[in-house]
């Protein structure tokens, strides 16, 4: 199945957390820790002014709460809208 946004709208692909040991060897389970706010653009919208800024590959930056949680084929998807993109990730 394909996603694509419609406007100002983005898919992104979130990023995965793996199962994370401390020290003593406790497993601390996904449900506490935070979630990830970096995603990989899988998507971009029709909107103008969205593809001058963001385009497929690149990574940003989202909000805490921001966007609509889905989840396709086994992986974790958001959509966000222009104004919940705080930042482009650059390496």
């Amino acid at each position: 199945m394909k996603l694509r946004p419609i406007e100002d709208h983005v898919v992104a692909k979130v990023a995965t957390s793996t199962e994370e040991k401390t020290y003593g060897g406790l497993i601390i389970p996904d449900t506490a820790k935070e979630k990830p706010q970096i995603a990989e653009i899988i998507a971009v919208g029709n909107d103008e002014d969205l593809q001058k800024i963001v385009k497929v590959g690149d990574k940003v930056l989202y909000g805490k709460y921001a966007g609509t949680e889905i989840e396709l084929d086994g992986d974790k998807f958001l959509i966000l809208a222009k104004s919940d993109i705080l930042a482009v990730v650059e390496e």
